[in-house]
């Protein structure tokens, strides 16, 4: 006889972000005009139930039952948010005139795949569209723009996984509006070898000529675009991670992160 019990969990977040998303939520919830004490879950709840999914990967299923939901409701509830979150995020003229304004004597941009469940999606030549030769598994490209510091400020919609990463910085409308941000401002991209001739705007390494070795001024260079540009994994790496603990020393939450009860969590 299946059993269950009660307990109570720590998510490894800010409060302060929890309650960020569910003043958005409200907000959301405004606009469609929904009544108060109509929807089976409060704003914050809905908020928790997001970024339990961001932060800890928690199976739908899991946040219906802790939450006393249905699975189509979670579903719900968790689209909501994305789609609060995503409408909330700025657009790429808006982060390049933030950028501009805080003076940054550079940005990053790099490509990075986000692994998906398998996509029946036919591509050029009848090829899956979203499975990557290089990566070996199905997923997404995404391209992220970070400060001189690594840290992201913009992050594009994805792209099929099989799409080269300069495909994907054009089809994003990157290639322009960086190569312009270079040519107005004095603001150069670095990126790797994946956006050679992108434009005049973009430093990458020196290609290695087929044959023969680089010669060393070419190779100086090289050592220092792959130096000043090594922190942008730093930003593909925050986008990635599951627990976010800024601010916290190892092993200690953070004294602002939420808490929230789990009511039905079965026993096995």
């Amino acid at each position: 006889m299946a059993s269950s019990i009660t307990y109570t969990a720590v998510l490894d977040v800010r409060r302060a972000t929890a309650e960020h998303l569910a003043r958005l939520l409200r907000g959301r919830r405004e606009q469609l005009g929904t009544r108060k004490g109509t929807r089976a879950l409060g704003v914050f709840k809905q908020a928790v139930l997001v970024l339990r999914w961001f932060i800890d990967g928690t199976r739908l299923v899991q946040l219906a039952r802790d939450n006393g939901i249905s699975v189509p409701t979670a579903y719900r509830y968790l689209h909501e948010g994305l789609t609060v979150l995503a409408d909330h995020a700025p657009e790429l003229s808006t982060a390049l005139e933030r950028a501009a304004a805080a003076g940054y004597t550079h940005l990053n941009l790099d490509g990075t795949m986000i692994r998906t469940d398998r996509v029946a999606a036919a591509g050029p030549n009848g090829a899956d569209l979203w499975w990557s030769g290089k990566h070996k598994h199905h997923g997404g490209n995404v391209q992220v723009i970070a400060a001189p510091d690594g840290w992201p400020i913009w992050v594009s919609p994805v792209r099929p996984g099989r799409e080269h990463d300069t495909t994907c910085a054009r089809a994003h409308g990157l290639v322009d509006a960086l190569n312009r941000l270079a040519a107005t401002l004095g603001i150069p991209t670095l990126t790797d070898l994946g956006y050679e001739n992108a434009g005049p705007g973009f430093r990458h390494p020196v290609k290695k000529p087929k044959g023969r070795e680089l010669a060393e001024p070419d190779q100086a260079f090289n050592a220092v675009i792959r130096g000043v540009h090594a922190v942008a994994e730093r930003a593909n790496a925050l986008l990635k991670v599951k627990r976010h603990d800024y601010g916290a020393g190892p092993g200690r939450a953070h004294p602002e992160t939420a808490v929230y009860r789990a009511p039905r969590a079965r026993a096995r």
